[in-house]
């Protein structure tokens, strides 16, 4: 790939590292830098960051009778003495407050399709830089991020950055959103918030890729930043959320009505099918009509195909029959929008007009074949889709870019 690059500095405390001011690739895909442009200088990014991060006070927090702290960030409701971290690991108390140690630390940065988060209906076809830390504040069994969720290992947080300067590699980069991914941006909020700030004032969007295990007050606070969520529905009944995922249900529920009916936030929920466990008829059918009946059924639902990993290796990858069953469920229950991933279903990736089954947008995996859509308009019989759409459907395709920033 050949380009032209800028090549700058981001001062981070006492260390020095180079910020992405361009886009260009070598053979193995990973982003580097180039030569600077006339008339460009470096830019140094004042900040409390260090090279293993910085530890701030966190927010939605409060003392009790005992002596302890509880952490007020989620339904866990983490009780800890001084020097204790809450389940999600991140987030510490150190005297008489709580910090957040991951502020500023990140597992990496990658330049990836928007439609991997998975969204179809936020900008088409546009890149979104991509990052996320470590920890998280439920313990499912299946995860697919394990390595980086689960992680107690601080020293896997080797990229370092401050909020401006990825919004800054984003700008340069050519992305059209930058998301908190990889693991749930709940337990990290303060540092989304910062970014999410610095990105709206470069004129990026913002992307959530969460669990929405989250209290209501650091719920409004956090979603107040964002631009885009995917929400996952990991499944429809208490009792897998309790045994799987060491959570409950109800809390997932009330952020998603709160998103949809309180919020101008595009949402799109994905549900991990794994075979067994929350791929009946019986619950799928369940999931829909509540989607239909409590939401809209204009919310875009991803059914996501499961492969034995982490602490779940017993059972059986979910074949594409399953996933095609679901959608066909879902369907039925009205929802207009019903999509399968991690499986090649060209059907499945694809985008129809509810009017008059038109293919709007067609998709092979993450690459873009056809656009039949104007702005927003079924270019058909001009019925509108839900979304935030461009003018034009992007043509970023199904590449993924290192990112150093």
């Amino acid at each position: 790939m050949r380009g032209t690059s800028l090549e700058a500095s981001v001062t981070v405390g006492r260390e020095v590292f180079p910020a992405l001011f361009g886009r260009q690739g070598d053979a193995s895909g990973r982003v580097r830098t180039g030569r600077a442009r006339s008339g460009v200088s470096s830019l140094l990014v004042s900040a409390q960051v260090g090279d293993h991060g910085v530890r701030v006070q966190a927010r939605w927090w409060h003392s009790t009778d005992d002596g302890r702290i509880q952490c007020d960030l989620c339904p866990r409701d983490c009780r800890l003495q001084d020097g204790q971290r809450g389940m999600c690991f991140v987030r510490q108390r150190v005297g008489d407050r709580m910090e957040l140690t991951t502020y500023g630390r990140s597992s990496g940065f990658a330049l990836d399709p928007i439609e991997k988060k998975p969204l179809n209906h936020f900008y088409p076809g546009t890149s979104v830089l991509s990052f996320g830390t470590a920890g998280c504040n439920l313990a499912c069994k299946f995860c697919q991020n394990w390595d980086i969720s689960k992680s107690r290992e601080m020293d896997r947080l080797t990229d370092v950055a401050t909020p401006e300067a990825i919004a800054r590699a984003a700008a340069a980069a050519g992305a059209q959103s930058v998301a908190f991914t990889y693991n749930d941006p709940t337990i990290f909020a303060e540092y989304a918030m910062d970014t999410a700030d610095a990105c709206h004032a470069l004129g990026i969007k913002t992307v959530a890729v969460t669990a929405g295990y989250i209290h209501a007050e650091p719920r409004r606070a956090f979603y107040a930043k964002m631009d885009a969520a995917n929400v996952d529905l990991k499944a429809f009944t208490d009792e897998f959320y309790r045994k799987q995922a060491a959570g409950s249900l109800e809390p997932v529920k009330d952020t998603l009505r709160y998103l949809v009916h309180e919020t101008n936030v595009w949402i799109e929920i994905t549900t991990l099918l794994i075979p067994g466990l929350n791929d009946s008829d019986a619950e799928l059918t369940a999931l829909s009509a509540w989607i239909a009946r409590d939401l809209r059924v204009d919310v875009p639902l991803h059914f996501s195909a499961f492969h034995p990993d982490y602490r779940m290796t017993d059972r059986s990858a979910t074949p594409p029959s399953t996933l095609r069953r679901a959608r066909q469920i879902a369907r039925m229950h009205g929802l207009r929008y019903v999509y399968t991933g991690n499986v090649h279903d060209r059907e499945g990736d694809t985008t129809y007009c509810p009017a008059c089954s038109e293919a709007v947008i067609e998709r092979d995996w993450y690459r873009i074949l056809a656009a039949r859509i104007d702005g927003d308009a079924c270019r058909k019989c001009g019925t509108r889709i839900p979304g935030r759409f461009d003018e034009q459907i992007g043509s970023f395709g199904p590449r993924r870019m290192r990112v150093v920033v």
